[in-house]
């Protein structure tokens, strides 16, 4: 039976994050092309958008959704990002920014009703986040990259678990990378920390080199879920999607 997980709460991903559709497929075959998809506004509406922007869900919204979570007896992993990056590149930690979803949240954790999870400290590229006229910044919004110095690795991982474990008050031990990027230097920084888990759709980027004390999980073991999915649709849309899966997927 796989296990249900929602990712991107609490991530400024979800604003800034902004490309459009150029290519458009049907069975792997494109029909229509449209190179200006990336150019203005086009990025942000029907049909180009490519996914930003929404907002965040509410501490209402959230209720509701853990009901019908609770009462098909599902514990969803829920993979937070530790802070937002506003438009000056502050980073705002998820109690300040949005209080009465992260009250929501650890009330359910507290409750065994969720499994909290890492989601990174930033989900993007500070500096580097906010929507180019132009182009697409959709690379922008993967934190982990492995390019990127050992030192700034460390830094997100532990200040982002500092964050989430203070606030939740708890060990996190799951860690989901943001766009399913990750690297050895990711690695050596979660080893400092209470990771015993990390589900992504692949390995580390650069390497295969076998870790120690930390489980890889393939994603595809999860009924995978971004808080975007939640806000764009309705109770009904999940309730459908569960019964779907569930009729698929005898117990």
């Amino acid at each position: 039976m796989k296990q249900w997980r929602i990712d991107d709460i609490g991530a400024s991903t979800k604003y800034y994050n902004q490309w459009g559709r150029q290519k458009f497929s049907w069975r792997g075959i494109t029909y229509f092309y449209f190179p200006w998809a990336n150019y203005g506004f086009l990025k942000r509406v029907w049909p180009f958008r490519g996914w930003a922007k929404y907002e965040e869900l509410t501490a209402e919204e959230w209720q509701k959704y853990l009901e019908i979570f609770y009462n098909n007896q599902i514990k969803p992993i829920v993979a937070v990002t530790a802070t937002w990056v506003d438009e000056k590149s502050n980073l705002i930690p998820f109690p300040e920014k949005f209080p009465a979803e992260a009250a929501t949240l650890k009330q359910a954790a507290d409750e065994g009703r969720i499994t909290v999870a890492n989601h990174g400290l930033t989900h993007c590229l500070v500096g580097r986040h906010l929507p180019h006229f132009r182009y697409s910044n959709r690379k922008a919004h993967r934190e982990f990259w492995p390019d990127l110095p050992s030192e700034l690795h460390r830094e997100h991982i532990l200040e982002s678990q500092k964050i989430l474990e203070d606030y939740f008050a708890r060990k996190i031990e799951i860690f989901v990378p943001s766009g399913n990027v990750w690297s050895i230097k990711t690695y050596e920084a979660l080893k400092e920390t209470n990771i015993k888990k990390v589900i992504a759709a692949r390995y580390m980027l650069e390497t295969n080199k076998a870790m120690e004390g930390i489980e890889f999980i393939q994603d595809d073991n999860f009924v995978r879920l971004h808080d975007r999915d939640l806000k764009l649709h309705n109770i009904k849309w999940l309730t459908k999607k569960i019964s779907l899966y569930e009729k698929n997927n005898k117990r």
